[in-house]
């Protein structure tokens, strides 16, 4: 017997407002930094253009785009050492990050 998958897998999904909007809501864990969590959990799961939303998003909703974790890095400077992270980096920019 073969077995055939059911589900193909998505790649580039792009999501409407409302979903890239429910990253708000990610909780993080203890002793983390709401803003730096958020970030961190949005560019982990949005390609570059949902994730250039969601930065409008996250600004507008009060949030601190220079968030540390607990070491006290910034999430650009973090993000600056992937290589192919160009487009993630000219949002958090556009948008204040230092």
């Amino acid at each position: 017997m073969v077995l055939k998958k059911d589900k193909q897998k998505v790649l580039g999904e792009t999501f409407d407002d409302e979903r890239i909007r429910s990253f708000l809501n990610t909780q993080p864990p203890s002793g983390e930094s709401s803003s730096f969590h958020l970030l961190e959990k949005a560019y982990r799961g949005m390609n570059e253009d949902n994730f250039a939303t969601f930065v409008q998003f996250y600004v507008d909703a009060g949030n601190d785009i220079n968030a540390t974790n607990r070491d006290g890095q910034s999430f650009l400077s973090i993000v600056r050492r992937h290589r192919n992270a160009g487009p993630y980096i000219d949002s958090l920019i556009k948008h204040g990050a230092q």
